[in-house]
């Protein structure tokens, strides 16, 4: 399996290839690769992935020197990791709404 198929099993669009990662967020694929490899991976560690990516996405849009193609191919991907990381927190969220409203109603 190469890189481009790897990404793609996480779940990353076809069109993204490996060297179009940033430098962060090759670290971060790498990474997790190493964790799967080791041992089962939480909500938790997979959450911290997509932080770590969208940080390094982040970084990149602050450069000045962005042509229009890479402005907006970052700008997707940062939204793409901002989805995937509001949809990883949500259930984390409700848990506690739900808690805190059962407290209310003793």
């Amino acid at each position: 399996m190469d890189w481009d198929q790897a990404l793609q099993l996480f779940g990353v669009e076809s069109n993204v290839k490996y060297e179009d990662l940033t430098p962060v967020e090759k670290e971060s694929f790498h990474k997790m690769l190493a964790d799967i490899q080791q041992t089962a991976l939480s909500v938790e560690k997979i959450r911290d992935y997509i932080r770590a990516m969208r940080d390094g996405v982040e970084d990149e849009l602050t450069k000045h020197n962005l042509d229009s193609k890479q402005d907006i191919f970052l700008k997707a991907r940062l939204r793409n990791y901002r989805l995937l990381d509001a949809f990883l927190t949500v259930p984390e969220k409700a848990r506690k709404q739900f808690q805190e409203a059962l407290k209310n109603v003793k």
